[in-house]
């Protein structure tokens, strides 16, 4: 599994953010969720709300015990 790390700045103001927040996380998993994909996406507002949805569908969430390249196997969104 190799994770994607997508990170989005916005103009909104904070109010603006909290609000929208939820919806865009409700439209990322509904995508998501049409896919055979296990996937975790993470919203952070600016004042520091977090927002998350988890749907590990496949068994291939773990990470390989074998990365290729030699890379480094680290869990997802690790900080």
């Amino acid at each position: 599994m190799v994770p994607v790390h997508i990170e989005v700045t916005s103009t909104l103001t904070q109010e603006d953010e909290n609000r929208i927040a939820p919806a865009v996380l409700k439209l990322l998993s509904g995508i998501l969720e049409m896919l055979p994909v296990a996937y975790m996406v993470r919203i952070e507002t600016t004042d520091q709300q977090v927002l998350e949805q988890v749907n590990p569908q496949l068994s291939s969430w773990d990470a390989p015990a074998h990365p290729p390249s030699g890379e480094v196997a680290r869990p997802f969104l690790e900080s």
